[in-house]
């Protein structure tokens, strides 16, 4: 199936790892041009150098998506680096769950709460903010806000605020900017692996005392087919909602955890 990205402009914060890297890939290989966004300018540096071997242009844009400022200035160079306006937005700026026991009731801090929401629900909005206009004046567009599967579960309490915000505030701009073309939506990964995951299972079976085999195992177990979904699977997703064969799709929000067992979804 042919995703009609070719040319398109997207923009994809949190571009220099995880998730937000393997959605960049994705759409370099499906003709875009991206423009990866993050605050770390080494790991920014290495990802557009990695990404760049693919042969579609790729550039990279330092900020910060907790100021605005810094937000309006790299939506601004990306304009320029990609040669127009930003077709697309896949908004992943976020601190990764998962890698840390989730704080309980009375560990919970204010400025915890507060930094988390400021990142990623306020840094989606702020990103949202800026590529929308030109998004309307064009008549297309799409968002897609990577959120989390803590919206749907208990045992975080931050991550699941975190989360279900985004999924507000994707719905809520999907109907504002749906009329003008702009379609949003939101992405709910589960345990996912990334670059990350091969240290964070060697130290948990170093915790234990078992093997590395096993915590993979115990991983994959938790969704209903036994398998750890893998960035580039989620990638695959994200993607779709990303081209102009998603037209149906509106305000909704995706998950791709490989299928939480027990829970029905309607």
């Amino acid at each position: 199936m042919d995703l009609q990205l070719e040319g398109r402009r997207a923009l994809v914060t949190g571009g220099s790892r995880g998730i937000g890297k393997a959605v960049a890939r994705a759409l370099l290989a499906e003709g875009a041009h991206v423009a990866l966004l993050a605050r770390h300018e080494p790991a920014l540096r290495d990802a557009v150098a990695e990404l760049g071997a693919q042969g579609s242009r790729v550039v990279g844009v330092r900020a910060d998506t907790t100021s605005d400022e810094q937000v309006r200035q790299a939506v601004r160079q990306a304009e320029n680096e990609l040669g127009g306006g930003i077709d697309i937005l896949v908004n992943a700026a976020a601190e990764p769950a998962g890698y840390a026991a989730p704080p309980g009731l009375a560990q919970i801090r204010a400025e915890l709460l507060q930094a988390q929401v400021d990142t990623k629900v306020m840094g989606y909005l702020r990103c949202a903010q800026q590529v929308a206009p030109g998004m309307q004046a064009r008549g297309w567009g799409r968002i897609v806000n990577i959120s989390g599967l803590a919206a749907r579960q208990t045992g975080n309490t931050v991550g699941t605020i975190r989360n279900i915000a985004v999924a507000a505030l994707t719905k809520n701009l999907a109907d504002e900017l749906g009329r003008f073309g702009v379609q949003v939506t939101a992405v709910h990964p589960g345990v996912t692996r990334t670059e990350r995951t091969a240290a964070l299972v060697a130290e948990r079976a170093r915790a234990r005392g078992v093997s590395e085999q096993l915590i993979e195992q115990e991983m994959a177990a938790a969704n209903s087919i036994a398998h750890l979904v893998d960035a580039s699977e989620v990638a695959d997703v994200v993607v779709f909602l990303c081209s102009p064969r998603s037209r149906a799709i509106n305000g909704d929000a995706i998950a791709t955890g490989g299928g939480t067992p027990g829970s029905i979804h309607y």
